[in-house]
């Protein structure tokens, strides 16, 4: 059996080919009983546009690339529901590439989508190098999503504001009576700026000296490590301020192996509201980096782009709020 045309289509709907042609296209010049008669018949004869041949005559495929640095990491969930709802309602498709792996192979990390053509690109968190995003800004538009690091010219940057959101953290923590206070610091522009931002809210409550930071890796394992070696001190601190909810889950399984009790104990705080955060025996109070509004706006910055919006990269910062679950409590 040969395979439905758009003639087919037209013909079952009792329309024009052109009319099917932006009725599939989701154009707002087709009446809404036209567009329904269109999908309808589409649907019964089971006919699927030719992608390749459109993205020969529009000279685009439609696609946007997006890269993450890390597939392992809960906290993208959130960010690419957002980014894909705004960029589905506008026609376009997502294709996914992991960063790492793509290193891990010798590969440019963003080589196999431009391969595939892609009409422009998302890079999603830190990468190491994004000054070498600028050669591929300039062929396609590019955004920073979820990332702080310097950027390329052209190239827009959405992000949570980290610096509120480590000050929510800390005035938290400072307001149920805590002192002595630590933080579990990470890498790169996010992990310095919620380093900086703690140190400066802690200074300013007369808690400079009480401060600890511990360096880590932004993982569960890391997470563990540096906590074993924070409550086997003498003057052990009584809150753990974890740089991102995964680290603060390693924070949680060292403070039940050493027998302190959570929030009773010891206070634990993440960042990131993952879905990690949000598990029920968990129930972790975190910073919530407003996520999904960052996926929306980066969105919006391509979207923009696309339609010939040029000029300087901007800087645009999604306000984070504190989600206060089970695992904070007045200092013991």
């Amino acid at each position: 059996m040969r395979a439905p045309t758009i003639r087919d289509v037209a013909e079952r709907a009792g329309v024009s080919k052109s009319l099917v042609s932006l009725a599939l296209r989701g154009s707002d010049q087709v009446r809404p009983e036209k567009r329904d008669a269109v999908l309808r018949a589409a649907r019964e004869l089971g006919y699927r546009p030719n992608t390749a041949a459109r993205s020969l005559s529009e000279q685009r495929t439609r696609t946007v690339g997006v890269l993450l640095n890390d597939l392992r990491n809960p906290w993208f969930v959130d960010l690419l529901e957002g980014l894909n709802s705004l960029l589905h309602a506008n026609g376009l498709h997502m294709l996914l590439a992991d960063a790492r792996l793509n290193r891990r192979t010798g590969q440019d990390p963003a080589d196999p989508l431009l391969d595939l053509r892609v009409d422009g690109l998302v890079v999603v968190g830190t990468l190491p190098d994004p000054a070498a995003l600028g050669g591929v800004a300039e062929r396609i538009p590019v955004v920073l999503a979820g990332s702080r690091e310097p950027a390329p010219p052209g190239v827009d940057v959405v992000a949570g504001d980290d610096e509120r959101g480590a000050r929510l953290v800390a005035e938290h923590l400072i307001g149920l009576g805590h002192r002595r206070i630590a933080h579990i610091a990470g890498y790169g522009a996010v992990g310095e700026l919620r380093r900086r931002s703690f140190e400066a809210t802690m200074r300013r409550h007369g808690l400079g000296e009480q401060a600890v930071v511990e360096p880590s890796d932004m993982t569960e394992e890391g997470g563990y490590r540096t906590t074993v070696r924070l409550l086997s001190r003498p003057a052990r601190p009584t809150a753990v301020f974890a740089v991102n909810d995964i680290a603060a889950i390693g924070v949680l399984s060292a403070a039940e192996e050493l027998g302190l009790r959570v929030p009773r104990d010891l206070s634990v705080v993440g960042y990131d509201n993952t879905s990690i955060a949000r598990l029920r025996h968990v129930w972790l109070t975190t910073a919530d980096n407003s996520s999904h509004e960052v996926g929306r706006r980066a969105a919006r910055c391509l979207l923009e782009r696309f339609e010939g919006a040029g000029g300087a990269g901007r800087v645009q910062l999604a306000t984070p709020t504190l989600e206060i679950r089970g695992s904070t409590a007045p200092s013991p």
